[in-house]
């Protein structure tokens, strides 16, 4: 020891800095080591912990993408194929069926004069089963067709409507928005609503129930439902009809809960559906010439 005493004294303060450095760099070691045991310890504790960020109602709708393992059939359902009925048309019989209906739908307008005179229910029934004739995603059906006659429940969803639309018309929509609907001449003010005889309010499920009371998967739901209003505006107008498709913006939970639907069911569209009134008018719109809308490859 008495060796190194010489050396010590004169190198006292660079031997000083390097034990402070090794004392330092030591106790940061056995810091980082107590670290990461708490970090795993609160890792073991949080492993058991699902976090369910919390979403809004559009991201919960999107339960068709996830995948469902389980058959979308009863279990005690054999679901077996069957012979497709079928009678072949002449090519002169299928080209006059179809030019008939292409000039019947035509014909179809959106109407927004309907006039209060009653419509059979056996019309709407049928218009209805028309739209449950529907392709969907897996077979699933994910519609719900409420159809509303009672003048107290129209009103009170008149009320809803209107409501939200003033709010949409004045804040919501923009200035571009409300502009380009000028020329169909619509304001807030939904007197439709009221005065058609029947309103059918167009619901799509996102996802159904199984028989162990599960969720099951609807596939695409809202393209299914989209192409089943299709049929229903279709129907619509080869029973005599007229509709206007209208979209109640940020009305949907209101009118669902008022109606007393279930909360997987949500509200895609809603059609005032009965007779035109008397010298009613609409837009003069033209429609697109075939060769805008078909590209033919040969």
């Amino acid at each position: 020891m008495e060796t190194y005493v010489p050396f010590l004294v004169n190198h006292w303060r660079t031997v000083g800095l390097i034990s402070v450095s090794i004392a330092a760099g030591v106790a940061l070691g056995q810091l980082n080591q107590t670290k990461g045991r708490t970090v795993n310890r609160n890792q073991q504790v949080h492993s058991n912990i699902v976090v369910k960020p919390v979403k809004s109602e559009s991201a919960n709708e999107q339960v068709d993408e996830v995948k469902d393992d389980d058959q979308q059939f009863p279990e005690d359902q054999e679901v077996l194929p069957i012979v497709f009925q079928y009678e072949k048309p002449s090519e002169v019989d299928s080209i006059r069926r179809s030019e008939e209906f292409y000039l019947r739908m035509n014909q179809r307008r959106s109407v927004r004069e309907i006039s209060s005179d009653p419509v059979a229910l056996e019309v709407i029934e049928n218009i209805i089963k028309t739209g449950g004739t529907s392709p969907s995603g897996a077979h699933t059906e994910p519609w719900t067709f409420v159809v509303v006659s009672n003048l107290e429940m129209k009103q009170q969803i008149r009320q809803i409507i209107e409501a939200e639309e003033e709010i949409n018309y004045k804040q919501r929509m923009g200035d571009v928005w409300v502009q380009d609907l000028q020329p169909v001449g619509t304001t807030w003010v939904k007197e439709y609503l009221t005065e058609a005889p029947w309103l059918i309010l167009i619901f799509k499920q996102v996802h159904g129930f199984k028989q162990n009371g599960q969720k099951k998967i609807h596939y695409y739901n809202e393209i299914s439902v989209s192409i089943a209003t299709g049929f229903l505006l279709a129907a619509i107008q080869e029973a005599g009809l007229v509709t206007v498709t209208t979209t109640p913006l940020n009305c949907g939970p209101s009118i669902r809960v008022l109606l007393n639907r279930p909360v997987n069911e949500k509200l895609l569209l809603l059609l005032p559906v009965g007779y035109p009134k008397v010298g009613a008018t609409v837009p003069d719109f033209k429609r697109k010439p075939l060769y805008d809308i078909m590209v033919h490859y040969q």
